[in-house]
């Protein structure tokens, strides 16, 4: 067994980022005064997310110069390739916009306690390692990091009953899922002697398939398919997102499921995993059809965008059952062009909320248009991705998706997306028309852009833009991912084709 060499801890670097910044977070917290305002330790965090983000980019670049930095690291239980770095610099952005938003957020809402930012950097530590992990204990590891730390924050509302009920309910439902994915490992290591993923795909390759196999998969399946939302392991969602702080729904709908998307994959494709495909197929037909619907009758923005990302996880698994190297990547595009629309989102309602999060229905953004235009044309942007018209990431990612779905002759999977989304057009218009069409009807608290949320719904909906003007670069590094679960597919592992946006779907024929 080789020995552990330097170049292996620039394999974890984004992880041993975040770590020492989460424990310099919780040593300096005891320092300070109870009732001082934590503003400080939420720029340090911030500072340790970019970290992260630029350790993802130095990995990128390890990656390019290096053709051995992509080989197993850790006794063979991390591989950093172009799939893993793709998360490595989402996620922690994703939690960077997170505490940018939380920054007024815990002033507003009089919480003073340091160890908020703290549990963000250490949940970010484990959805940042569940992309690269390829040792299934090691990913059930990562997930519970991840999922403590995201029970505690939808609970950090204390002074609230539904805040404590959303912390409990997500604990609860969430052992049950995490208990499914543990069995599942279990029964994939009596299926093939090991939880490795490529000794997993070599056993699994060579047709040694017993029905343990199979339940093992469909165990995992269920296991996460709670984490991101998918139905029908969706019913925690709406109660938790409603409870939970409005930041902490921002990090919970994206970072969370972005990992465990991408663990999904890695568990589905690399390790040519059994009798997965109908599974995935109803569930994604499930989702989308019960989020839009559940989304039209809903009067609470908070619950309406809950179960949007139900309808968003079920677009997202679309792209899985299409499967081959052009369904991949158009999974892995359609999560980061969701992570950014859905975080900007998020970050508007969060400010809207005022202090207690009184401020949550539709009714309470009539006329937002004229007491804030900022806040009003940020989350239009937000809405019109969502929804996925032109210029906007959510436009191209559904695009993307769909396309790899007729592609891999899934009509009816297609057709029932399709009609999903011009239902889901109705209520995401209905805010806007609120919003600019309606007068206000019942005072709220004075509404001030803070530097701090600015620079996040700026960041936000630029990425949204950029992502539906020009997402190339995006699309081929996330078409490299799929060449790295999928090395045998198409093109060589590791080149970076030059495509544009009219060839993307004609050069990629399976």
């Amino acid at each position: 067994m080789n020995p552990i060499s330097s170049i292996d801890y620039i394999r974890i670097l984004p992880e041993l980022v975040l770590t020492l910044f989460g424990i310099g977070v919780m040593l300096i917290d005891p320092f300070l005064e109870p009732k001082a305002s934590r503003r400080g330790l939420g720029i340090f965090s911030l500072v340790g997310t970019l970290a992260a983000v630029a350790a993802g980019f130095y990995q990128a670049q390890c990656l390019s110069s290096d053709p051995h930095f992509s080989d197993l690291g850790w006794f063979g239980m991390v591989r950093v390739d172009s799939f893993s770095v793709f998360f490595h610099i989402l996620i922690p952005a994703i939690s960077a916009v997170c505490i940018l938003a939380s920054l007024e957020y815990l002033d507003n809402q009089n919480i003073r306690t340091g160890e908020y930012y703290g549990l963000i950097l250490f949940g970010t530590v484990g959805m940042v390692l569940m992309s690269s992990a390829i040792e299934l204990v090691l990913i059930f590891i990562a997930l519970e990091i991840s999922s403590i730390s995201t029970y505690v924050l939808a609970g950090y509302r204390q002074r609230t009953a539904a805040s404590t009920e959303s912390s409990i309910k997500y604990f609860l439902l969430g052992s049950f899922a995490t208990a499914f994915f543990l069995y599942g490992v279990a029964m994939m290591f009596g299926a093939t002697g090991s939880t490795s993923i490529p000794r997993i795909a070599e056993v699994l390759s060579a047709g040694n398939l017993t029905s343990l196999a199979y339940v093992a998969t469909a165990l995992m399946v269920i296991g996460l398919g709670f984490k991101v939302a998918a139905a029908p392991f969706h019913v925690w969602t709406p109660d938790v997102y409603e409870g939970a702080p409005a930041p902490i729904v921002a990090l919970m709908s994206t970072g969370p499921k972005a990992a465990a998307f991408a663990v999904l994959l890695r568990v589905l494709f690399s390790t040519n995993a059994p009798g997965w495909f109908w599974l995935v197929w109803v569930s994604a037909a499930v989702s989308m059809t019960l989020g839009n619907f559940g989304a039209l009758l809903q009067n609470n923005v908070k619950r309406m965008l809950a179960y949007s990302s139900i309808a968003h996880a079920g677009y997202l698994l679309v792209a899985f059952a299409a499967g081959k190297e052009l369904g991949l990547s158009a999974a892995i595009f359609y999560t980061a062009a969701y992570a950014v629309m859905n975080i900007g989102a998020f970050a508007v309602v969060s400010h809207l909320a005022g202090s207690g999060e009184r401020y949550t229905s539709i009714d309470d953004y009539a006329g937002l248009g004229r007491r804030s235009p900022l806040l009003a044309f940020t989350l239009t942007i937000f809405m019109l991705s969502l929804i996925g018209i032109p210029l906007t990431g959510g436009f191209f990612a559904k695009y993307y998706v769909f396309s790899a779905a007729l592609k891999s002759n899934l009509v009816w999977l297609s057709i029932i997306g399709l009609v999903n989304s011009a239902v889901a057009a109705y209520y995401y218009l209905r805010l806007i028309v609120v919003m600019y069409m309606r007068e206000q009807t019942v005072e709220t608290e004075p509404i001030k852009v803070t530097p701090a949320m600015g620079l996040a719904l700026v960041l936000a909906a630029v990425a949204t833009i950029y992502l539906g003007v020009a997402p190339n670069n995006v699309v081929q590094y996330a078409t490299q991912g799929a060449q790295n679960l999928m090395p045998n597919s198409g093109q060589r592992a590791g080149t970076q084709p030059k495509l544009f946006l009219p060839q993307i779907f004609a050069d990629q024929q399976h």
